[in-house]
């Protein structure tokens, strides 16, 4: 059963069983105002009941009642269930022995129904006197009459206002559900073509329409992410084409071997070797990419002073002869220990490749803040806002080694962190990078 289906007959039943409520009350309360109607007639005629014992007579005065007309009957009843009709009268009103009981004083007035020669009737014992009581009835085809055109009355209005309100649910469900029906008919858009672009028309700002919103949003963040993958393996196709390009050329000269002296071929051989760590630099500069774009950050509290020191250290190992001067500061942030020394590591190593090794490379860790200074040329006002793009290599740089995706790295680290990452020329010459995460208070030791 379709969600349509399933709310139009929610709605239907809910009305149905309103109406069928509603419906049973009025023909109850009718029911009982009519018969109250004809119970306090009866009362009335009661009251009209007039008797006198004289010497071996008793005469009684009955109200006055065109016998067998609609208007009742009445009859004599004494304890012993003998009973006396007026003159003319032709129906006999059934005496039961709760009727005797009442003539004896045993039992208090009482109503009943009861069907008298084919008649429904209604009809009142009271006691008027010791040992007697009196029987008036009153015909209930009228009531009945008016209870059945209520009853068929009620009926119709029932079925007409359960097909009403199955109708109108219907067009609601119907208008409640078009916003799933067009977010059904894109998700089947974007599935048959793959087209990211498609969006939904959000009308109003109800459930459904967050819901066409955020599907939305999700089409534009999976838009956002593919475009990036389809650019990171375009641009990752062509930087991996010169080195491959290279190291093919390199290894059919040695495969060919001729004419080549041992020099030559070792030197064939150290650059098959330099284009391989080339590589395999790219292709982990490219791995580190593409974790930054799975969204996958289980962070955890970190120690960026140690990252520091410790990728300070092996920095130191790779680039000997250029000098660090340090000031760091105990600084706790929520991260991911091995993307932010990735992060760390590319920014020394970056300051290494452009410091002269007669001038320090200043590190300076506080407060979240990872500044880095180094006294290379600087950066190129032209080249600054491109330097943290994947692939971006400046002139000056072409001829040095990397990928150009070691500042791209950094800031992918810096922003699924929530933190960012800039970079100036320095006032006296030099680079100025910084690395600003949120950091975290670090609880005092325990003694």
């Amino acid at each position: 059963m379709t969600f349509r289906a399933r709310l139009t007959l929610v709605a239907t039943l809910a009305v149905a069983l309103a109406v069928v409520l509603a419906s049973g009350v009025t023909y109850l309360a009718v029911r009982s105002q009519l018969r109250g109607q004809v119970d306090g007639a009866l009362r009335s005629r009661l009251q009209a009941v007039s008797y006198r014992v004289g010497p071996g007579v008793l005469r009684i005065r009955l109200p006055d009642l065109p016998l067998g007309g609609a208007s009742g009957y009445a009859q004599l009843v004494n304890a012993g269930g003998s009973s006396a009709l007026p003159e003319g009268a032709q129906i006999v009103l059934p005496v039961t022995e709760r009727v005797r009981a009442v003539a004896a004083g045993r039992q208090p007035a009482f109503f009943e129904d009861a069907v008298v020669a084919g008649l429904h009737v209604r009809i009142l014992t009271a006691r008027i006197g010791p040992g007697l009581a009196v029987q008036l009835a009153r015909p209930l085809d009228e009531v009945d009459r008016s209870l059945h055109r209520l009853g068929l009355a009620l009926i119709l209005l029932t079925l007409g206002g359960v097909a009403l309100a199955g109708g109108t649910g219907w067009l609601v469900a119907r208008a409640s559900v078009a916003p799933v029906r067009r977010l059904t008919r894109a998700t089947e858009y974007v599935i048959a073509t793959g087209d990211l672009t498609s969006r939904i028309e959000v009308l109003g700002s109800d459930e459904l329409s967050r819901l066409a919103t955020s599907f939305n949003t999700m089409l534009g963040v999976l838009e956002v992410s593919i475009n990036t993958q389809r650019q990171l393996v375009a641009d990752a196709s062509h930087e991996l084409r010169t080195p491959l390009a290279s190291i093919r050329t390199n290894v059919e000269v040695l495969s060919r071997g001729d004419g080549l002296s041992g020099d030559e071929r070792r030197q064939l051989l150290q650059d098959v070797v330099s284009q391989l760590q080339e590589l395999t630099a790219l292709i982990g500069d490219l791995v580190e990419l593409a974790r930054g774009t799975e969204r996958h950050l289980q962070p955890e509290d970190v120690r960026l002073d140690e990252i520091v020191e410790r990728t300070l250290q092996q920095v130191r190992r790779r680039s000997p002869a250029v000098q660090f001067t340090a000031s760091i500061e105990p600084t706790l942030v929520r991260g991911d220990p091995s993307r932010l020394a990735r992060a760390v590591g590319n920014l020394l190593d970056n300051a290494a490749k452009w410091s002269p090794t007669e001038e320090d490379v200043l590190v300076t860790l506080r407060a979240g803040e990872l500044e880095v200074r180094d006294h290379g040329p600087g950066i190129d006002p032209a080249d600054l806002p491109f330097i943290f793009d994947r692939f971006y290599r400046s002139p000056s740089a072409r001829g040095l080694p990397g990928s150009g995706l070691g500042l791209a790295i950094v800031r992918q680290v810096a922003e699924s962190h929530g933190g960012s990452v800039s970079a100036e020329s320095a006032p006296n010459g030099g680079a100025v990078f910084r690395l600003r995460l949120p950091a975290v208070p670090i609880a005092p030791a325990r003694c």
